[in-house]
């Protein structure tokens, strides 16, 4: 059908509040609106809230659900029985479109758990396992602008769903002939198949968070500046630091809920104008360090107050490098590093880690873009039995220590930066030591990303041809320094799945990646180069950013 033919369908059969806003469409919105239906994929759905078949809404939501519902009547009637927890984030109708997923799943006699107000993802992550559920859903964008939302979905072991299993979903989805007509049930209307959850759940996840820690003592010496960015972070985060005896600052102007995000140029860590509130609370209580959590609460960023007058952030590579770093030395002093030990991180991740991990004696292996990667090889040694998960991580400012959770966590990754720094003070350094002890034992690494924003359906396109362009037109060398391999995604090597990715990997060490992001509209460059030392490394990450942008 076409858009027009699509639109007018949704005009007469849409619910008031719908049909004034897509009256109140240019010509352009609606294009863009209708003129594909939502894609789901590894990572779900994310996109614009509003109005259409390419947005998020209830309408997009109860047909996703409906297909996820079809999907678990497939497994069978303890399927549906074990049922699924679902949670949501702060933002924008989060909580409405939360009340229809579960109402859908009621409505198909699948038994639901809904948290009683906005959580983490972690804490979905860990719901699914510690209540025994069929997979669980979350309703979060993330660190989108205001004006996303997105859906996500999880499976028995609380890993978001990998692609073989999407692609089973997927056709469930597609058979929805006319999302304006899904069923669902209010919540009064579900009854018992509806359990409202909270406490308990809290609880435990953070008795096991809690039981991460080194230092059990008391009182630390360091003060903690933090920010959940108006996100779900704020009770877990500065709950789990109190008991853990922390002194921390909250900035508290950032700290309640908010659908805008009004008190923060940016809600996502890894950008600079996400810590303007923090690094002013960080110099007049002459603080230790300031922490960053997203809204949804699985990524963790930082800034450090190196005690000359200098606040220095740390890239997601850096905290990750400097958590493994200290997880595996107080390990090692216990004598409690395995022998079969396994780290886990991704193709773009820095590979300073892998260094860092090979040197305590750990095995490393590598995944494709996505915590999800990263949570399935967790269960697939869990099942051999042949290795012990120690630590993942991924550049995004993402990781996990304790695998009771299956997904990026930073409630965990708080807690034992915390515990570092503490533990580091104690020895007369910053973290920003720890950085640079750790360049001069592995070598001097510098790690970037840049990105290409192209909205639309153009846009869609134009990322399209950068990565046809670099594939037609593979780059040869950078400042003298050669390519010693390419590795195309779309031909993947054994043990990945095809990906549209391509990996360069240069005589030096260094590599570059390029790669479309699964939910935004971004052209991803990742960098990470490696020298003897910091001079010669930022030279060298200019000329590779500057090769590749010219691109």
């Amino acid at each position: 059908m076409s858009v027009e033919t699509i639109y007018k369908v949704w005009l007469n059969h849409s619910d008031t509040e719908t049909v004034s806003a897509l009256k109140n469409m240019s010509e352009e919105e609606k294009q863009d609106s209708f003129y594909k239906n939502i894609q789901f994929g590894t990572g779900g759905m994310r996109g614009l809230l509003g109005p259409g078949t390419n947005r998020i809404n209830k309408y997009t939501i109860a047909k996703a659900t409906k297909g996820f519902a079809e999907y678990i009547k497939a497994n069978g009637e303890n399927a549906c029985k074990k049922g699924i927890v679902i949670a949501h984030d702060n933002r924008r109708q989060s909580r409405e479109l939360s009340k229809i997923t579960a109402g859908v799943l009621a409505y198909e006699v699948i038994k639901v758990y809904l948290f009683e107000d906005l959580r983490t993802t972690p804490e979905l992550s860990f719901a699914v396992r510690h209540i025994g559920c069929f997979g669980g859903v979350v309703i979060t964008a993330s660190h989108n602008p205001p004006e996303y939302n997105g859906y996500k979905l999880y499976d028995d072991t609380g890993c978001q769903l990998v692609p073989h299993i999407v692609d089973k979903i997927i056709p469930y989805i597609n058979g929805v002939e006319n999302e304006l007509e899904v069923k669902y049930l209010s919540l009064r209307e579900a009854g018992s198949l509806v359990e409202i959850i909270g406490k308990d759940v809290d609880e435990t996840y953070y008795k096991k968070v809690l039981e991460l820690r080194f230092d059990k003592t008391a009182n630390k010496d360091i003060k903690v500046v933090y920010t959940p960015q108006h996100g779900t972070g704020n009770i877990p985060v500065r709950e789990v630091l109190k008991r853990a005896g922390y002194n921390v600052i909250p900035v508290e102007c950032q700290c309640f809920p908010d659908t805008e995000f009004r008190n923060t140029k940016n809600p996502n860590p890894e950008m600079p104008e996400a810590y303007e509130e923090a690094i002013k609370l960080l110099k007049t209580n002459n603080a230790d360090i300031a922490i960053a959590t997203d809204p949804d609460c699985d990524r963790l960023g930082a800034v450090i107050n190196c005690g000359n007058g200098e606040y220095r952030p740390m890239t997601g590579n850096q905290s990750g490098a400097v958590i493994l770093y200290y997880l595996l030395s107080r390990l090692k002093e216990l004598g409690k590093i395995p022998q079969n030990g396994l780290m886990v991180n991704t193709i773009v991740t820095s590979t300073l880690g892998d260094k860092i991990a090979k040197d305590f004696g750990l095995t490393v292996e590598k995944t494709l873009t996505g915590f999800k990667f990263i949570g399935e090889k967790i269960k697939e040694h869990e099942q051999k039995q042949d290795k012990q998960f120690v630590f993942g991580y991924e550049e995004s400012y993402g990781c996990l220590v304790g695998d009771f959770v299956r997904d990026k966590d930073a409630v965990q990754a708080s807690l034992m930066f915390c515990e570092a720094a503490d533990y580091y003070k104690n020895q007369g350094k910053t973290l920003i030591d720890v950085l640079h002890l750790i360049f001069s034992k592995y070598g001097y690494y510098l790690d970037s990303l840049t990105s290409v924003t192209l909205k639309g359906k153009e846009g869609a396109k134009k990322i399209a041809g950068i990565l046809e362009n670099l594939r037609n037109n593979p780059v040869r060398q950078v400042g003298g320094v050669a390519v010693s391999k390419i590795t195309d995604y779309n031909n993947p090597p054994e043990g990945f799945i095809k990906s549209n990715v391509l990996h360069y990997e240069f005589a030096d060490g260094s590599f570059v990646a390029v790669r479309p992001s699964g939910t935004e509209p971004k052209c991803k460059f990742y960098y990470c180069v490696c020298a003897k030392d910091r001079l010669l490394t930022e030279e060298k990450l200019k000329l590779y950013e500057s090769k590749f942008e010219k691109i």
